[in-house]
């Protein structure tokens, strides 16, 4: 009968103690039927195609096996380390022996019973080997870390590559709005408090030093009418006598928060008008349409329903940017093409505000220069529209002037008012500048209401105006 090839794992005997009985038996009982033997031996000489009979022997079954000598040889070597090694202390039990390759003819009822005393060995052996600890086998690791690092000849040495460690950022400081203002200030506080310090060293108070501090603080950007006012008071106080910088700089904070005190003003809304118009102006770079975001922030936060208009539409970013507010602040947005004309915008804006009943609706300008005629004549367009649906839009006009432009800023809020009729400023970009003494000499001359001052980038940089603290931030007043 035909017999499988042999699977990989040996087909043959291992060596073991109580083998050679089982041998014996075999042998014998297959001696005891002569005519059997003899057909199974007349029957060796038709070995072929990987068919073989049974002999009265298990060995020559074995050798009569399709396997190679050599690969045999090597395989029960295996088969027999492999035992050894994953069952110790079996040694007095029989080793495994392959399961039997096929059926075999002329077989005893003894080697039935061999067989499949054998298979369960063989089966047992499998069952160690696979619960057998991990480590015999040299790990996968370990054979690739060899083999990325080949031995170098003599002279070389490799060097081991440590993991480079992250620097642990620090928590990032919370600060207040005052310590924020101060910090926005200081280049301001700093230059202006140290020309002054310099001014008083060993001198008394007489008209050469009042005169030299009137001109550093026309210099500062607060503007002759504040300058004026500082001298006076300080002359009335310490003519005569030894000045400090620190009685300078107290005497300049009181001095300037008389001045700021009347213009410091919250932002009046009518709600009643659902909604109320907020119209932002400014040159370009004043930074309106973050300044509307931030006003956005604060009225969606409070409750309020927001609508926001972007009539730049000379500036691509600058729409894309207010869309972007927009989503952030859950507000409304009405915008058109590039290139459209603003005052049509503003007033579909102010329809779709009122159909849905929004109650705040901003509009964003274009930045133009004040000297710009035909700019300025669009401003006045947009709102001469705006009057058209209600006699008293914009409700408010909002100015946001940059704190880096220092004089400039109070011409252009001159034109600005004229043009728009600018109802309140929000001052912006007072943080890196030593000119926020602008803001005091423009409180002094136009006394319009100052809602807001920013300094910084951030959401939360856009405050309510007050006049103590900036006063005090200015002159360099200890907290």
């Amino acid at each position: 009968m035909e017999v499988a090839t042999p699977p990989s794992a040996p087909s043959g005997h291992l060596s073991h103690k109580g083998g050679d009985q089982g041998e014996a038996e075999a042998t014998v009982e297959d001696a005891s039927t002569p005519t059997e033997a003899a057909e199974a031996t007349a029957s060796d000489a038709s070995v072929a195609d990987g068919r073989i009979l049974a002999t009265s022997h298990e060995a020559e079954t074995i050798e009569s096996a399709a396997l190679p000598s050599t690969d045999l040889g090597e395989a029960e070597a295996e088969e027999i380390a492999a035992t050894e090694t994953l069952a110790p202390g079996t040694e007095d039990e029989p080793s495994a022996i392959s399961p039997p390759v096929g059926e075999m003819p002329g077989r005893a009822e003894g080697g039935d019973a061999a067989k499949a005393a054998l298979s369960e060995s063989f089966q047992t052996a499998e069952t160690d080997a696979a619960e057998a600890p991990a480590d015999i086998a040299p790990s996968e690791a370990a054979e690739a870390e060899m083999a990325a690092a080949p031995a170098l000849p003599k002279g070389f040495s490799a060097t081991e590559r440590k993991a480079k460690e992250e620097p642990v950022a620090a928590p990032k400081e919370k600060l207040t709005w005052y310590q924020r203002l101060r910090r926005g200030l200081a280049r301001t506080s700093s230059q202006l408090t140290g020309q002054i310090a310099n001014l008083f060293t060993k001198r008394k108070l007489d008209e050469a030093t009042l005169q030299d501090l009137e001109d550093l603080l026309i210099q500062a950007d607060l503007g002759v009418e504040t300058a004026m006012r500082i001298t006076d008071t300080l002359a009335s106080e310490r003519y005569g006598k030894d000045v400090s910088g620190e009685d300078v700089s107290r005497i300049m904070a009181g001095e300037i928060t008389k001045v700021l005190s009347p213009v410091a003003k919250p932002l009046e809304l009518d709600l009643s008008h659902k909604p109320h118009v907020i119209l932002v102006v400014g040159v370009n770079g004043t930074g309106k349409t973050t300044t509307i975001g931030k006003l956005a922030a604060k009225l969606s936060g409070a409750g309020l329903k927001v609508m926001l208009a972007a009539g730049d539409t000379f500036r691509a970013a600058a729409i894309e940017q207010l869309k972007i507010w927009a989503e952030r602040t859950k507000s409304d947005i009405v915008s058109s093409k590039l290139g459209a004309d603003a005052a049509g915008l503003a007033y579909e804006a102010f329809q779709q505000a009122r159909e849905k009943k929004s109650d705040v609706l901003i509009i964003d300008t274009a930045g133009r220069l004040q000297n710009k005629a035909e700019l300025m004549a669009e401003l006045e367009k947009i709102v001469r529209v705006l009057g058209k649906l209600d006699p008293d839009a914009p409700h408010t006009v909002l100015q946001t002037l940059d704190a880096t432009t220092g004089q400039n800023a109070l011409q252009q809020v001159e034109i600005f008012r004229n043009v728009a009729g600018v109802s309140g400023l929000i001052m912006t970009k007072l943080d890196g500048t030593a000119r926020g003494g602008i803001l005091v000499a423009i409180s002094a001359k136009h006394k319009l209401p100052v809602y807001f001052i920013g300094v910084g980038e951030g959401i939360d940089d856009l405050e309510p105006f007050e006049a103590k603290d900036f006063a005090e931030a200015i002159a360099g007043v200890a907290a």
